[in-house]
C-alpha cells in the first residue's frame, strides 16, 4: 500500500460501509483481464470483479475507446435526448434479455433501477405493497434499502412503507427444515400464504434476486422461479427479477432467470451492463407493463439518466460479451470453479457447503459442530479464523469477497483456466495456513 497516497485520500475522502478508522482500502493502480496491479506494481487476482461488476475484465480497450469516441462527439445530453448510442443500446438489450422484455428505462445504478421498478409496479397495478426476501440486497438508496432484507437497512429505518418479507431459498440451512429429497420448494410456495395473508389486491410486485448475491450465493431449486411465476400470475402480481448482481453472464447465462425458463415482468440491470466502466442502470419490462405509460406519465427521471458516455460504454460492453463469447466462457469456467470448490470442501472440514452457478461461487464456513463460523451481521475480528483467512488471501494478493461466514468468488468472465486454478490453489493454501 502506498501509505502517502492513502493518507492524502483519507484526509478528505470517506469510505463506504465502514467506520472510517477501520476502513481497509483496496490498493489499485491499473489492471488487465482478471488481474489488477497495486501502486508498487504487484499483481493481484481479482476474485470479486471489484464489486461484482467488472465482468469484461480490467483494461478492456474496446470499451475505453468507445467511451473516448463518445466524449469527443457528444459528452452531455438531456435525459430525453435522441442519439445513436442510446438507440443502439436498446437494440442490444432487447437481443439478450429474456424473451418478451424489449422496453427499457435507463438510470444510473442498480439501486435506482430497483427504486424505479417499485414506482413502475405501483403505477401499473394501482397497488402499494411489495414483497422481498429476508436476506435480499437491492441497493443502498432509501427505497432500495427498504426493499433490502439484510441488516444494512437497519441504519436507515424507518424507510419505505409496505415491504413484506418472505423466506430465502437457502437450501444448506433451509428455513423450513426440509431436505432435498422432500423439498417441495416450500420457500417458493410460502409466497402464496403471505399473499393471502396480506391481501392479493394490495401487492404490486415480488422482487427476487436471480440468485441471492451478496448475502450468500443461494442457488434456488429448479422449480423455484417457475413456482414464483405461477403464483404471481394467479394473483395479478408483477414479478421483478433483480439481475444487478447476476446479470450479463455471471452465472453462465446472460441472466440467472434464463436457467429457469422464466420471463419476469420487469428486470433490473446495472454492474455488468457497463462492466463497471461507467455508472448505468436499467429497468427492462414487457410490452404489457410498458404500454401503461403510452398514455400515463412515467414519473421517473433524474438529470444524469442515460448520459452518453455511460450508454456508449454499455454498447461496447455488450459487444465484447458477444465477440469474445464471455457468457459461454463463464459457463465453461464455471464447471471448473464448481469442481475446484468441491475439491476444497473435501480437503477442509470448515467448508460446510460449496455452491456455485457459472462464475459465481460461495463457500460457507462452519465451526466443528456445524454452526456459522461468523455470526450473522458480525464483522470477524482480525485475530479470528475468518479474519486470519482474509489476511492470508491478501498476503497472496487474492482479492475476494467476505461476508459473515461466506467467502464469495466472482472473477471477471475473461479469466483463464490457469488463473482460476491459481486462485483456488491460493485459497487452498490460505485455508491450510489458518487451520480451516
Amino acid at each position: 500500500m502506498n501509505t502517502e497516497l492513502e493518507a492524502r485520500q483519507r484526509a478528505h475522502i470517506m469510505y463506504t460501509w465502514s467506520a472510517q478508522s477501520r476502513a481497509t482500502p483496496l490498493p489499485i493502480a491499473g489492471g488487465k483481464g482478471a488481474t489488477f496491479t497495486d501502486h508498487e506494481g504487484n499483481r493481484w487476482l481479482d476474485f470479486e470483479s471489484q464489486v461484482f461488476n467488472c465482468n469484461a475484465g480490467h483494461g478492456e480497450t474496446r470499451i475505453i475507446r468507445a467511451m473516448q469516441a463518445q466524449l469527443e462527439s457528444l459528452a452531455c445530453a438531456h435525459p430525453a435526448a435522441v442519439y445513436e448510442a442510446k438507440a443502439a443500446l436498446g437494440e442490444r438489450l432487447a437481443s439478450v434479455t429474456p424473451e418478451g422484455i424489449d422496453r427499457f428505462f435507463l438510470c444510473l445504478s442498480g439501486a435506482e433501477a430497483n427504486e424505479n421498478a417499485i414506482k413502475i409496479a405501483r403505477a401499473v397495478t394501482g397497488r402499494t405493497k411489495v414483497v422481498a426476501r429476508r436476506r435480499s440486497y437491492h441497493g443502498a438508496s432509501m427505497g432500495a434499502l427498504s426493499l433490502t432484507g439484510d441488516p444494512r437497512r437497519l441504519a436507515g429505518e424507518p424507510g419505505l412503507w409496505g415491504v413484506v418479507r418472505i423466506e430465502d431459498p437457502y437450501c444448506f440451512r433451509c428455513p423450513f427444515e426440509t431436505t432435498p429429497d422432500r423439498c417441495g420448494v416450500l420457500c417458493a410456495r410460502h409466497l402464496e400464504h403471505v399473499v393471502q395473508l396480506e391481501g392479493p389486491e394490495t401487492i404490486a410486485a415480488v422482487f427476487l434476486e436471480g440468485i441471492t448475491g451478496a448475502n450468500g450465493g443461494f442457488v434456488p431449486p429448479a422449480d423455484y422461479w417457475p413456482t414464483m411465476r405461477k403464483i404471481c400470475d394467479k394473483y395479478g402480481i408483477l414479478l421483478v427479477a433483480d439481475e444487478v448482481f447476476t446479470g450479463f453472464g455471471r452465472t453462465g447465462r446472460y441472466f440467472a432467470v434464463d436457467h429457469f425458463g422464466v420471463t419476469p415482468d420487469l428486470i433490473t440491470l446495472a454492474k455488468g451492463l457497463t462492466s463497471g466502466y461507467a455508472p448505468l442502470g436499467a429497468v427492462g419490462m414487457t410490452e404489457r407493463v410498458a404500454e401503461h405509460f403510452d398514455t400515463s406519465t412515467l414519473q421517473c427521471g433524474l438529470t444524469g439518466y442515460a448520459m452518453p458516455v455511460s450508454v456508449a460504454a454499455a454498447v461496447a460492453t455488450l459487444d465484447v460479451y458477444r465477440e469474445d463469447r464471455l457468457v459461454e466462457r463463464a459457463a465453461e469456467r464455471g464447471q471448473e470453479l464448481a469442481a475446484g470448490l468441491w475439491r476444497l470442501k473435501a480437503r477442509h472440514p470448515a467448508i460446510g457447503d460449496a455452491r456455485s452457478l457459472g462464475l459465481f461461487g460461495t463457500i460457507e464456513l462452519v465451526t466443528p459442530d456445524g454452526r456459522p463460523l461468523v455470526a450473522y451481521d458480525t464483522v470477524a475480528p482480525k485475530d479470528s479464523p475468518a479474519g486470519r483467512l482474509k489476511e492470508a488471501l491478501v498476503r497472496r494478493r487474492v482479492h475476494a469477497a467476505f461476508r459473515w461466514s461466506f467467502l464469495m468468488i466472482a472473477p471477471p468472465l475473461c479469466i483463464t483456466s490457469e488463473e482460476l486454478a491459481e486462485g483456488l490453489d491460493h485459497l487452498d493454501a490460505a485455508l491450510t495456513e489458518v487451520g480451516l
